[in-house]
């Protein structure tokens, strides 16, 4: 099968995100690389129970953190935490993120996926206050170019820095001149590392996917290193269509 067939099969909500809940190494990872102090007030956007927003202040003492998500048994669940902690200018909110207010915000961490969901929330993120900042993973906000780069977190800076093209945006964030199989590898890797619990079984399996995925953008773009496929990308769609029957190739333009 395609790969697209392949997430397809997958529960919805682990595509989406919705529930996928970053490890506490993975947030306080974040915090460090953004340097969050006691004069930040931070938003997470989509905070799931709440987790990030409660290391924001209880770690990094934080003047005020906001943790917002449309799943009301979340933000429940959030909540409760929240009473049990008795936690000062600690706050959870049950609605969109489109219809949210969050003006005062300094660092907002934003994951989504959603291309439409993006757009919009850029147009929202570029009237913040000049010098916020928007932590994403993986990639940049579409089309702008990152300010601060710790691969997998990216950081975008109030006001944004439109990128030329995709190639650009892809050189920005990798930090290359061009993408070979060691560096899709390494980053990957990193990927992996920062969202996945200690020991998980399917990290290999991940690594491979995502790498895949990233040298295929990469020669899509224009920018991968060489002008033929590496043997070592060769050999991993090898095992993708031997061993689990995901077909990757068919992306390659």
């Amino acid at each position: 099968m395609k790969i697209e067939e392949y997430l397809q099969s997958l529960p919805q909500k682990i595509i989406s995100g919705d529930d996928v809940q970053l490890p506490t190494h993975a947030f306080l990872d974040i915090f460090k690389f953004v340097k969050i102090n006691e004069n930040d007030v931070f938003y997470h956007l989509g905070c799931g129970n709440g987790a990030g927003v409660f290391i924001a202040k209880e770690e990094f003492n934080v003047k005020k953190s906001v943790g917002i998500d449309l799943d009301r048994e979340k933000i429940t669940e959030a909540k409760k935490t929240l009473a049990e902690k008795k936690l000062q200018n600690c706050h959870f909110v049950n609605e969109d993120i489109l219809d949210s207010k969050f003006d005062d915000a300094t660092v907002v961490l934003f994951w989504f996926t959603d291309e439409k969901i993006i757009e919009k929330m850029i147009e929202k993120f570029k009237q913040l206050k000049k010098g916020c900042k928007i932590i994403t993973i993986w990639g940049p906000l579409l089309g702008l170019l990152p300010d601060k780069v710790n691969f997998p977190y990216i950081i975008n800076e109030v006001p944004f820095r439109e990128a030329k093209d995709l190639q650009e945006q892809l050189l920005a964030v990798f930090d290359k001149r061009c993408i070979d199989f060691v560096t899709a590898w390494e980053y990957a890797e990193r990927y992996t590392k920062a969202i996945s619990v200690p020991q998980s079984e399917n990290d290999r399996f991940l690594t491979i996917i995502q790498s895949l995925v990233i040298w295929i953008n990469a020669k899509n773009l224009g920018v991968a290193c060489g002008g033929k496929m590496p043997p070592a990308i060769k050999n991993y769609i090898g095992i993708l269509r031997n061993f689990f029957n995901i077909e990757v190739e068919h992306l390659l333009k």
